[in-house]
């Protein structure tokens, strides 16, 4: 059969980036981020959008948020020529949600559950190398030096986003516009909640056998 498309859910600091790393290499398909989708097509002629600028790239080197129609035409095309995929970041709304069941059918929903506390405690705790960007947290993952990183020991820090008024903020905001889009696919047959206050290990193990059930099913 065809490689799986599967889609992956969850507030900020849910964990999906790591999940997704693991889903794409176990099951060989691609990773899709709005972020890597939005920097491999940075050059897409979207002149016949009537937007501001002509390619995606004329936004971001400007600043500007791009436009959701360009970011769904972006999501798209990284979507028609992969050979399977984890979908991460996408839909964040409503309205993303009625444009992806538009473009794709998917074979697995994933939705990591994780209460606010505790994603509070995760995302404030995060702190990044000023050197190389490294990742480290003060509970779950400390540095052998405390406030240095291990792997060029520059200064770590955290940053603006991770303040508890910035993560407090994220977590509203993902609560009003994609709460609402994660509700949406509960009523679906390849609907999956996963607990994401697990282990790591433990919530790939269910994500690993969420996915096999679906599709060998």
């Amino acid at each position: 059969m065809a490689q799986p498309q599967i889609l992956i859910l969850g507030p900020p600091g849910a964990g999906k980036g790591t999940q997704s790393s693991n889903i794409a290499g176990e099951f060989g398909v691609e990773h899709v981020t709005t972020g890597d989708a939005l920097r491999a097509n940075k050059d897409m002629d979207i002149s016949d959008m009537d937007t501001e600028y002509d390619t995606p790239r004329a936004y971001m080197e400007a600043g500007d948020l791009v436009p959701d129609e360009v970011v769904n035409a972006i999501v798209d095309e990284a979507l028609t020529t992969a050979n399977g995929f984890v979908l991460d970041g996408y839909p964040r709304n409503i309205e993303q949600v009625e444009e992806l069941e538009a473009m794709t059918d998917l074979d697995v929903i994933l939705s990591l559950s994780v209460g606010r506390e505790e994603l509070i405690g995760r995302l404030t705790g995060r702190r990044v190398c000023e050197g190389c960007g490294a990742n480290y947290h003060v509970e779950f993952d400390q540095p052998a030096k405390e406030g240095v990183c291990d792997e060029c020991d520059a200064d770590l820090v955290q940053r603006d986003d991770d303040s508890r008024e910035a993560v407090e903020n994220r977590l509203d905001v993902f609560e009003d516009t994609t709460v609402p889009a994660i509700d949406h696919y509960r009523d679906n047959d390849v609907f999956v909640e996963i607990n994401g206050e697990q282990q790591p290990d433990s919530v790939w193990a269910d994500i690993k056998g969420a996915i096999r059930r679906t599709i060998d099913g």
